[in-house]
């Protein structure tokens, strides 16, 4: 497909539209934020123990960051359509063998094949690059990533409303509803938009050491992960702090948790219209030094014993908003180094990100358990946003000097 043709609504000619793209990844975040709710009557249900209930969050987390790292290559050989739809389709089948598993053995395995679907996020990013100028790559992302902010503010809350009516299989079935409305959408409106080319995949993944060579891709790389690790941080201590900390019932924390969520949104919305005229790294500044100001003050407001539970989540909103500007021109950077190598980058960058997140989010937790005060939490993910800044004044410093020698890095 030639890139940067006019986009024509479920025209497979044409570049996808927006609104496919949105939804090939709100429906990754949807499988993993959705059923949460459901967990304690899962495990009522199954007659087992919340900690191997709780493995259907981390095994599908492994499973998602070992696709991530092998899926770009399978996809740069042979295309994004058929590795989406394919994706797909296995998610689907996943998904009933989740409904239908008879115990949890059977239900956690088909859990780690719902990962599946993390795919079409991967992928939906290698497809902007695919058909999208790279100046204007990282707005674009902004938008298609709208879908995995707007999720986590409705998703725990419909899923929550249908297990206490209807049980945890309703949440399933609208996983499967929700899968066979991307799979028509990707199928009538997604095209071909990966260059083949005539390499075999061992060749293909014998490339890899060529992203790793880059020192601007490890520079994005670590960049991507130090703004998502804030949040990822955020996500493994916020309940202690809670808690712990607040003494907030369930209800209250489902409230007040959405607060970062609202700001990505927002800060999405401003990377969509503001990345193309500023450039990727001045944005990807911009949205981390809103990051570091906001939990400054949360910091020095924790130490001081003046944070409220309002004050504390409320800080979070522009900690989110930030995240929104900077997380897609970081991503979309991963990206631009390569051309030729959008999906593996796509894959690899974003397993960093996962694994990086991962070990943040623990790491929050553990730091926060018995404590009085949010402090901890606080000054991890300050520490974490400084190295992000320190990350992209590196990557922007080797270009200007590559830049100044008259060298295009590809």
């Amino acid at each position: 497909m030639q890139a940067h043709r006019p986009v024509r609504f479920l025209d497979k000619t044409s570049p996808p539209h927006i609104g496919t793209l949105m939804m090939l990844t709100g429906i990754s975040a949807l499988a993993m934020n959705f059923f949460l709710p459901s967990l304690p009557g899962m495990t009522a249900y199954f007659n087992t123990t919340p900690a191997i209930m709780g493995l259907s969050v981390g095994l599908y987390l492994l499973v998602n960051a070992v696709l991530q790292i092998v899926i770009g290559p399978i996809s740069d050989k042979y295309g994004r359509r058929q590795v989406i739809l394919g994706s797909i389709v296995a998610y689907l089948l996943a998904t009933l063998g989740c409904i239908f598993a008879p115990n949890t053995t059977v239900f956690l395995v088909f859990r780690m094949l719902q990962a599946f679907i993390a795919v079409t996020m991967v992928l939906s990013r290698a497809v902007v690059r695919d058909t999208t100028p790279a100046d204007k790559a990282g707005a674009k992302i902004a938008y298609v990533t709208m879908g995995m902010a707007v999720v986590p503010m409705v998703a725990p809350t419909l899923g929550g409303y249908l297990e206490q009516h209807y049980g945890w299989h309703a949440n399933f079935w609208v996983l499967f509803a929700a899968g066979l409305v991307a799979l028509a959408m990707a199928w009538a409106d997604l095209g071909e938009t990966a260059q083949r080319r005539e390499i075999t995949l061992g060749q293909q993944y014998g490339e890899m050491p060529e992203l790793l060579r880059s020192p601007r891709f490890w520079g994005y790389a670590a960049a991507a992960s130090f703004s998502s690790g804030s949040f990822f941080a955020y996500l493994g201590g916020a309940p202690f702090v809670a808690t712990d900390v607040f003494h907030l019932e369930p209800q209250e924390l489902g409230l007040y948790f959405a607060a970062p969520s609202v700001g990505y949104f927002f800060g999405n919305f401003a990377a969509a219209r503001l990345s193309t005229r500023l450039g990727s790294d001045r944005m990807y500044l911009f949205g981390m030094t809103i990051i570091f100001v906001s939990l400054a003050l949360s910091y020095v407001l924790a130490l001081g014993g003046q944070q409220s539970a309002a004050v504390f989540f409320g800080l979070m909103v522009p900690v989110g908003f930030g995240n929104g500007m900077s997380i897609p021109n970081a991503v979309s950077g991963t990206l631009s180094v390569r051309p030729h190598l959008a999906g593996t980058a796509s894959g690899l960058g974003g397993a960093i990100m996962l694994g990086g997140g991962a070990g943040l989010s623990a790491l929050a937790g553990w730091a926060l358990q018995g404590g009085q005060t949010a402090a901890p939490l606080v000054l991890i993910q300050l520490l974490i946003t400084a190295a992000g800044i320190v990350a992209i004044l590196l990557v922007m410093r080797r270009a200007a000097r590559l830049g100044a020698a008259g060298i295009d890095e590809r």
